[in-house]
């Protein structure tokens, strides 16, 4: 878009009573860092970018500073990240009348992508798979815990005997639902006026759980609209005086929350995956794609299983994949095969949590997946049985963040899907993440050995 063009939109927001914008993007563990600006400011960003503390990729999710990045630090002096909007993903905020949001990308000095902007990274790998002819839809689907809880009572009870907005294990259920109808429509409503369309909204096993699937899009956009669900669940969980959690696995006694991603790639309007009757409804490429995701699966685990917390999920009997397998149909594979020979088939990675950062999670299954069909990788036999028996071998995954990293950090396919910089900076978070919880004590040590030890 150029200056004219800039002009018609800004004459456009401000023609339907927009006053104020909120931009900004997403760091690596998938929190949204912005800031309200004016529309003169708008104007002036749209033309020229602006800048933003680079900051916000020298710190944890916690806003402490990391002590081994290299991007940013007190060596460089934490200046100003280049930021670019992008125009396309402009959408109203309900829940905040006459404002706009906005996403940005990251530069860096010379102007090419940030090492560590995540949106940067997948759009690496979304202009590597259309260079091979090959266009991603995906959709991220999740499940997420509410609370009779408010930002202030969550810290004055340390995150203990919080209480679920309903009781008991009621999955699929209607009534459930409908005593709920008003937070319901306000979901429904709310996300289709945010430009996030919902395919599915329905309780999970689980005290107060919910999971949401959200329509497929181009990846970029699905990318987007999984990301921003997030941020606008809890908003609106907010204004109903409740809290909401994505964390992977919140209760030990509990079900964790998962955070499934469904791929498809289409070439001249056609789903590639699609195959014939004769080969299982499963192509040549989709085969490959499968081979691809499988070959690289223990090595991106990290990027699709990001914090401590997901690792707590990687148990029998939890629905969390322990092995990198495949299946058609089969829920207790890494990889679920849906709609094999029909225009909606599609891989589900089942690896991942609610914890996800789409964005990381994306590139990096989206990448292994055209590593495949490059490099023509032919995966083993589907799994037809319970794919967590026996799975101590070569394909069992990752248990925890430590192993995960380890392994991301000498992967040389991540490393060419990714770029060394992301992957050199993502490491670094996640080894310092390590040792966050490494120094940590914990409820559980204190109740096991404060007295009887």
């Amino acid at each position: 878009m150029g200056g004219a063009s800039y002009d018609e939109l800004l004459g456009e927001l401000e023609g339907r009573g927009v006053r104020r914008a909120k931009i900004g993007g997403f760091d690596v563990d998938g929190v949204l860092r912005g800031k309200y600006v004016s529309m003169e400011k708008l104007r002036s960003a749209l033309s020229c970018g602006f800048g933003f503390c680079d900051v916000i990729f020298g710190w944890d999710i916690g806003d402490v500073l990391y002590d081994n990045a290299r991007v940013t630090g007190w060596h460089t002096g934490y200046p100003d990240a280049h930021a670019v909007l992008d125009p396309s993903t402009r959408r109203l905020v309900p829940w905040e009348p006459g404002t706009v949001a906005m996403l940005a990308d990251f530069r860096d000095a010379e102007g090419g992508a940030h090492p560590a902007c995540p949106r940067s990274a997948l759009k690496r790998v979304i202009t590597h798979a259309a260079s091979l002819g090959y266009q991603a839809k995906l959709s991220a689907e999740y499940e997420f815990f509410l609370f009779k809880e408010t930002p202030a009572s969550l810290h004055e009870k340390r995150f203990q005997k919080l209480e679920s907005l309903s009781p008991g294990m009621f999955g699929y259920s209607w009534v459930r639902e409908g005593q709920h109808k008003d937070l319901m429509a306000a979901i429904y409503d709310g996300m289709r006026a945010f430009d996030i369309e919902l395919e599915g909204l329905h309780t999970e096993t689980g005290p107060g759980v919910y999971e949401a699937a959200i329509r497929y899009d181009d990846a970029l956009r699905a990318a987007d609209k999984a990301a921003l669900f997030k941020v606008a669940m809890k908003q609106i969980a907010y204004e109903h005086g409740l809290s909401v959690t994505f964390m992977a696995k919140w209760s030990a006694s509990l079900p964790g929350s998962s955070g499934h991603l469904h791929q498809s790639l289409w070439k001249d309007g056609e789903n590639v995956f699609q195959g014939p009757p004769s080969e299982g409804g499963i192509s040549r490429s989709m085969r490959h794609y499968i081979g691809g995701q499988l070959a690289c699966m223990r090595e991106m685990t990290a990027l699709v299983s990001p914090t401590i917390n997901a690792y707590k999920r990687y148990v029998p009997g939890v629905w969390a994949p322990l092995t990198a397998t495949w299946g058609i149909e089969n829920r207790t594979t890494a990889l679920r095969i849906v709609g094999a020979g029909t225009k909606a088939a599609r891989v589900e990675v089942r690896q991942g949590a609610a914890d996800i950062n789409p964005y990381i999670a994306m590139a990096a299954t989206l990448g292994a997946g055209i590593h495949g069909i490059e490099n023509a990788i032919e995966p083993d036999a589907p799994i037809t049985g319970n794919a967590g028996e026996g799975g101590e071998g070569r394909d069992r995954l990752p248990r925890t963040l430590a192993e995960a990293t380890a392994l991301l950090a000498e992967s040389q396919r991540m490393r060419k899907i990714l770029g060394d910089g992301f992957v050199d900076h993502y490491v670094r978070t996640r080894q310092w993440e390590v040792r966050q919880y490494e120094r940590a004590v914990t409820d559980w040590e204190l109740a096991r050995y404060f007295e009887a030890i």
